[in-house]
């Protein structure tokens, strides 16, 4: 990877591409449901996460939405097509992954009840504002982005689950890195009147509060739906916080990426895996022009 990029790479196009993912066969079919191969405390992360998605994606959705006015207003042509596509491709790993969501047995855990907790925290975010918003947006996108990487470069987490589903997540994280920097470059541009100290004051804080909110969420969630196989609450929050923390990490393993954030002059593709990017890209580009063309 190189760096010090310090803006988005010209070639990078933020594309959407309207997949649908067949996943409920695979998941069916998992023993005890546990479709990260059999793996209850990963199928259980992996849940949480997915359970935030379709209300937290709409929530950034909302918030570049908000400021695409200012963004059209300065001439910002290529920043304009890029908040098109992330709005579709948010919209699109919303849909996909409520699909999912679906899957787990409300009568057996307490989905109704995570979802209302993770509605009401953003709701919070929400009532605070559109730039309250964007600022939860651009760091949430630094973690799906750190995230993303680190499926780039540990494949073997997938390890034993079903094609359909790895593939299912792989998008996504395609996609979520190719945008990255989208809800980012919004901000930059809105706050370009500030100077560059309050500028990097108020990203990082919002850093440090989303990152306390967000992973504590995320182990609680996962404990929740462990509780509900029979663990103990000491036994569910201990496996969970290992899985996150330790073995694989995968909180943990992206600390260089995650920290990078709290540099001055900081941007996204400061940290380029375009050429990492590249295979997933090619294979999702093809499978969604076979879609359109077969429309």
């Amino acid at each position: 990877m190189t760096a010090a990029l310090k803006q988005t790479p010209n070639d990078v196009v933020v594309r959407a591409r309207n997949l649908r993912f067949d996943v409920a066969p695979s998941v069916k079919a998992a023993p005890a449901g546990h479709w990260m191969g059999g793996d209850p405390v990963a199928t259980a992360v992996f849940n949480a996460l997915s359970l935030t998605f379709p209300d937290g994606e709409k929530m950034f959705i909302d918030a570049v939405k908000h400021f695409r006015p200012q963004i059209q207003e300065a001439g910002k042509v290529k920043l304009m097509g890029e908040i098109q596509g992330f709005i579709a491709q948010e919209g699109i790993h919303a849909r996909e992954h409520a699909g999912l969501n679906r899957l787990i047995d409300r009568a057996r855990y307490p989905v109704d009840a995570i979802e209302e907790m993770i509605r009401k925290r953003i709701g919070m975010a929400r009532d605070r504002g559109p730039f309250a918003m964007l600022l939860s947006t651009i760091a949430l996108e630094h973690f799906t982005a750190m995230m993303a990487e680190d499926h780039m470069a540990h494949p073997e987490l997938f390890a034993g689950v079903a094609p359909d589903i790895e593939r299912m997540w792989r998008w996504h994280a395609t996609e979520e890195t190719e945008h990255k920097a989208v809800a980012f470059d919004v901000f930059m541009e809105v706050t370009k009147h500030w100077s560059p100290f309050l500028r990097w004051r108020r990203r990082t804080l919002s850093m440090m509060i989303v990152t306390w909110n967000f992973t504590r969420n995320i182990a609680t969630y996962a404990s929740m739906l462990l509780e509900a196989e029979g663990w103990s609450p000491e036994a569910a929050a201990k496996a969970v916080k290992k899985y996150l923390w330790s073995k694989p990490g995968m909180f943990r393993r992206g600390w260089r990426t995650y920290f990078a954030w709290y540099r001055p002059g900081f941007h996204p593709w400061d940290v380029d895996n375009r050429a990492e990017l590249a295979g997933w890209k090619a294979e999702y580009d093809q499978a969604a022009t076979q879609v359109a063309q077969a429309a």
